[in-house]
């Protein structure tokens, strides 16, 4: 008899130990802390729901919470994560997390964050990281995608309207300048630095008598182009810009075939443009290990404003003189050049 009662006391001293340090709230509503139903308890309660004009505090959400401006989650956070300004969470767990500015989860995350400025996770991010101006994680085992810039260690995807930065990327960078990698056969950008990847030097010329002098750069597949030149052709003196992208082709040892597509202006930087958009095919022959000899056919559409470069081409298959001083052109080319290795 002794020995049952003592295990029914044992029993209600741990129901009663529970209590008192397990804390669950179905719903959780205030205005900041602590002027809420958790109280001066908040930080150790796991919600179901919870809404909040100001600020919210909590350990762990299990469904949704709403704050008009910020939410603190100790722990995990699962379910819905909405906040005018800023979420800051421990680890979240198949979780959509929206913050009109800022997301910062200090460990790993899983799920979706969307953020109008920034998504900042430290560890592992599995899932979509979707920011205005900037995404950094871990390794990220899913997709980046941010209005500047991206950073993570490992990654598969990334897409940034200025740069991507990452150790290794088993997809595609996609930016719109540069790409920064140590390991990455898909870049796509102007300014590739892939640390096993290719770079270039090259000079050109095309039918046009156009001579740019251009920087290639990329992983073994993909590449971006920049470049300047100057036309000794026309009778204006026009300079050159040049950009694009390509991709290496193997077809033998030393032979490939470097498929471009690329946008070049020319003007006198006085009146008037000339803008061509290239698509070619150029075999390329490799002398030893760095110097390489191309050149191929293209095709050209042209759109020339107040006469700028005129006088380049005069055999179109298609063109049309337009009533504001413009013209349109579709005319085939070709191009050669060398190509240094660095």
């Amino acid at each position: 008899m002794k020995t049952f009662f003592l295990t029914l006391g044992m029993i209600c001293v741990m129901v009663v130990t529970y209590a008192q340090t397990s804390y669950y709230a179905p719903a959780h509503v205030g205005i900041v802390y602590p002027l809420s139903t958790n109280g001066t308890n908040a930080a150790k309660y796991t919600n179901r729901f919870s809404l909040h004009a100001i600020a919210g505090l909590s350990y762990g959400e299990t469904g949704v919470i709403v704050s008009g401006f910020s939410s603190v989650i100790k722990d995990e956070a699962h379910g819905v994560q909405i906040a005018g300004f800023s979420n800051h969470i421990g680890h979240t767990n198949k979780a959509v997390t929206l913050a009109g500015f800022t997301n910062i989860i200090h460990q790993r995350a899983d799920g979706i964050t969307i953020a109008g400025f920034g998504n900042f996770v430290k560890q592992q991010m599995n899932g979509i990281q979707l920011a205005g101006f900037v995404n950094t994680a871990g390794n990220v085992n899913g997709l980046q995608i941010a209005g500047f810039a991206n950073k993570a260690a490992d990654t598969k995807l990334q897409i940034a309207g200025f740069i991507n930065i990452a150790k290794k990327v088993k997809g595609v960078q996609l930016a719109g300048f540069i790409n920064i990698a140590d390991s990455s056969d898909y870049p796509i950008g102007i300014v590739n630095i892939i640390r096993n990847g290719e770079k270039q030097v090259s000079l050109s010329i095309d039918e046009s008598a156009t001579t740019i002098a251009a920087f290639k750069s990329g992983g073994r597949s993909l590449y971006g182009i920049l470049g300047v030149g100057y036309n000794f052709k026309s009778e204006q003196n026009l300079y050159a810009l040049q950009a694009g992208i390509g991709w290496h082709l193997p077809l033998l040892n030393r032979l490939r075939l470097n498929v471009e597509g690329t946008e070049t202006i020319l003007c006198d930087f006085k009146k008037g443009v000339y803008s061509k958009w290239t698509s070619g095919g150029y075999l390329a022959y490799r002398f030893g290990s760095r110097f390489e000899v191309f050149a191929g056919p293209n095709i050209n559409f042209v759109h020339i404003k107040d006469g700028a470069g005129a006088d380049l081409i005069s055999n179109y298959i298609w063109s049309k003189s337009r009533s504001n001083n413009t013209f349109d052109g579709i005319f085939a080319g070709v191009q050669g050049g060398v190509q240094v290795r660095i």
